[in-house]
């Protein structure tokens, strides 16, 4: 039921610049509505060529949808665009309807990952721009996966993998970088799956990250603690004593070209971030990156501070991969109110990471 149609392959001329495959995502979110507000500024693919992996009526469709309802925010018509069509079966257009994610979208959704990650590994991109997608439809449609990440890393056929959140503050010009060290687990899961085996991973992950990627070969990393106050010396916790501290104080020794600080208290370790995003002068060296052990741990405040600019990163890949931090707003779907501020922030690192990788191997 689900199979989608023979695809045609684009080939993007000018090999010089970020060459990046911007996904539709769940065609029923805001994902089209974003694309079409992010594309229709002139800045956004002034460094870049993006080609957007969908379904050319579809797109379609929801730009004569939203010119008719009045919607405010300049819109490009995708007669302007480079679109790789991904059709769909008669059976699975029909049944996406704009607000209600279902197997169709989800299947539809998969279908552009799919091959957005296939001609990327192929050569055909050197980067992916995914618009948001809803992990139930996909599961309704038989594709179970806890996000478009473990995807990514399946396909890629990579094992040491992150979710890596940056936004660039609009008040300072400062870069919050924030690694999480566990995702899309249950909280009741996560002291038992953090291992210094875990943490070594994620932290190598992110030294890489920000040598090959932010040119960053000298800096600091804050690592968060576990328990409040990082355990207070074992009485609000364990972990720490038993093999955080001794696990840290081991990759100082291995890491002599970055400043590792922690364990941090999580109550106290978002405070200098805070400060140096919202410009507070008194603010002193904050942190390159940021190490966070569990999902609500690095992404409240993420999203607090950077809510419509933060931008979700997948490391440890053979190609960049970047995504808005938001999800599908199936509730808001088709009301022209969608802000396209994030995925114009993906589009832009994604450009930015490509290009510094095509640099270093020049």
């Amino acid at each position: 039921m689900y199979q989608t149609n023979q695809t045609k392959v684009v080939n993007l001329q000018n090999k010089n610049r970020p060459r990046l495959a911007l996904t539709l995502g769940d065609p029923a979110g805001i994902g089209p509505e974003v694309i079409l507000k992010a594309l229709a500024n002139p800045d956004v693919m002034q460094n870049c060529d993006v080609a957007v992996v969908g379904n050319r009526d579809l797109l379609v469709r929801t730009y004569k949808q939203l010119s008719l309802n009045g919607n405010l925010t300049p819109l490009v018509n995708p007669d302007r665009l480079t679109i790789v069509d991904v059709p769909l079966n008669r059976e699975i257009e029909s049944e996406i309807v704009s607000g209600t994610g279902n197997a169709a979208s989800g299947a539809a959704s998969f279908a552009y990952m799919e091959y957005a990650i296939a001609q990327t590994l192929a050569g055909k991109f050197d980067g992916i721009v995914t618009a948001p997608i809803a992990k139930s439809a996909w599961k309704a449609a038989g594709y179970n996966y806890p996000g478009q990440t473990e995807l990514l890393a399946e396909k890629s056929g990579v094992e040491r993998f992150g979710m890596l959140f940056v936004a660039r503050s609009p008040y300072t010009g400062w870069t919050l970088r924030t690694l999480l060290a566990t995702t899309h687990i249950p909280l009741r899961q996560v002291a038992d799956t953090l291992t210094p085996q875990l943490l070594a991973k994620k932290l190598d992950l992110l030294v890489e990250c920000l040598e090959k990627d932010f040119g960053i070969t000298k800096g600091r990393i804050a690592i968060a603690g576990l328990n409040p106050h990082s355990g207070e010396q074992g009485q609000l916790g364990t972990e720490e004593q038993e093999w955080l501290i001794p696990w840290l104080e081991k990759e100082r020794q291995n890491r002599p070209n970055f400043q590792l600080d922690g364990p941090i208290p999580p109550d106290t370790m978002w405070v200098k971030p805070g400060q140096a995003w919202y410009g507070n002068s008194q603010i002193q060296n904050p942190a390159d990156g940021y190490l966070a052990l569990y999902h609500d741990q690095g992404l409240i405040p993420v999203k607090l501070m950077a809510f419509d600019r933060a931008v979700n990163t997948s490391i440890g890949l053979p190609f960049v991969r970047t995504s808005p931090d938001h999800g599908t707003a199936f509730d808001i779907a088709g009301k022209g109110i969608a802000d396209a501020t994030s995925m114009q922030a993906a589009i832009h690192l994604a450009a930015e990471l490509v290009s510094q990788r095509l640099a270093t191997k020049n």
